[in-house]
């Protein structure tokens, strides 16, 4: 039987935050914004092992006090300089212990407000599809595509469109194959997938999983983590 691994890739610096460490360690509720991160995960009972994937020079993870997580937590210090490049570093090292066909989530390390019944709900769909799947949201808004000067070029039809958010889930051997065959020239594990041939599952999520970005993001995600109920 399959099972199921997080990978969280956490090598960034997160500079359009302008903070003096990076994201992942700023103050969110009084914990670190990942700790938030690794808590939504770990309430998942199907997670066997939750992998985070550090910087190799990382000073501020053994800074800070995690224990309580038996054993559910590893760091690996391997990241690398792009996303894309932190999490195949992740599935070379998991090669040692995790079978091909094993489950694995990757997740930002900043969205720390994952709704519990929307990870449920993606380890049973994307859990049952040959392909695997990911978290995402049909687009609202109005889309425009701006010109050189800053000003509307086109409006872009919505239609069919979503925001793709995390986890992403794939079949290790499955997604270690396809980013080392995409490079870097992808900013999500979908994308690697889908240049590969293949169809991800598309699993609707909702604003809820907020990735902090921007310094006015940490007071919203601490507005919904104190009403988070699911």
């Amino acid at each position: 039987m399959s099972r199921y691994f997080a990978l969280i890739p956490a090598a960034g610096t997160g500079s359009r935050m302008g903070a003096d460490c990076p994201k992942q360690y700023l103050p969110l509720l009084g914990q670190p914004l990942i700790a938030h991160t690794l808590q939504a995960l770990a309430r998942e009972p199907r997670i066997e092992k939750i992998i985070v994937v550090l910087a190799p020079d990382d000073e501020q993870w053994q800074s800070h006090h995690w224990s309580g997580w038996q054993g559910r937590v590893e760091t690996l210090r391997c990241g690398g300089a792009s996303r894309a490049e932190s999490v195949l570093n992740g599935l070379d090292a998991m090669a040692a212990w995790c079978a091909d066909d094993d489950w694995v989530l990757v997740h930002d390390a900043a969205r720390p407000c994952l709704p519990r019944s929307a990870l449920a709900r993606l380890i049973d769909e994307a859990g049952e599809d040959a392909v695997g799947g990911l978290l995402a949201v049909p687009v609202a808004d109005t889309l425009k595509r701006a010109d050189q000067q800053g000003r509307v070029a086109t409006t872009e039809p919505r239609a069919g469109l979503w925001q793709a958010q995390t986890p992403q889930m794939f079949r290790h051997g499955m997604l270690r194959q396809a980013l080392a065959a995409a490079g870097n020239d992808v900013t999500d594990d979908a994308s690697a997938i889908e240049k590969a041939g293949l169809h991800p599952l598309l699993v609707e999520a909702d604003s809820r999983n907020l990735k902090v970005t921007y310094p006015r993001d940490l007071q919203l995600a601490e507005l919904i983590l104190e009403h988070l109920d699911d």
